[in-house]
């Protein structure tokens, strides 16, 4: 039981429609809709081994309406988009975490000064049993608030 022939004109038409939807930028299969011949070959649905030996005349045509074309297929400059987008999140989300790692560090060596003064008033306050605790007076006039946001309070 042999193989059948493949049909060679079925074959050159869905080479066609595929060329001519990568470079209208409306592809089907193709996901990057880039214009070169592999995605030629992706988006006829085709075998590699089908298309070169057979039909290279229609990838070299294919070739050459792509570089006399001289634009970016709309699929290819969607991706394009999106990366440039993707780029400046991450660049946003980088600045936001350095600024989250500084307030940490802040806040990491304000809570080792903090413990440091606690521990020596406690070693004050056990040296001196009998001192007596003079309380201070609170402040008159509006409250300052601490605020994590701002390291200078």
């Amino acid at each position: 039981m042999g193989r059948r022939p493949r049909d060679r004109d079925k074959d050159a038409t869905a080479i066609k429609a595929a060329a001519e939807r990568l470079l209208a930028g409306t592809p089907l299969r193709s996901v990057s809709g880039k214009l070169t011949a592999t995605e030629l070959i992706v988006e006829c649905g085709l075998r590699r081994d089908v298309v070169y030996p057979q039909h290279q005349d229609l990838v070299d045509e294919f070739r050459l309406r792509a570089k006399a074309q001289g634009r970016v297929p709309t699929a290819a400059q969607e991706l394009a988009e999106r990366h440039a987008a993707v780029v400046e999140e991450l660049k946003r989300a980088k600045q936001q975490l350095a600024a989250e790692q500084q307030l940490t560090a802040f806040l990491r060596r304000t809570t080792v000064e903090l413990s440091i003064e606690v521990e020596n008033l406690r070693r004050e306050q056990e040296d001196t049993a009998d001192a007596t605790v003079v309380h201070m007076p609170r402040p008159r006039g509006p409250r300052r608030r601490f605020s994590l946001a701002d390291p200078g309070n």
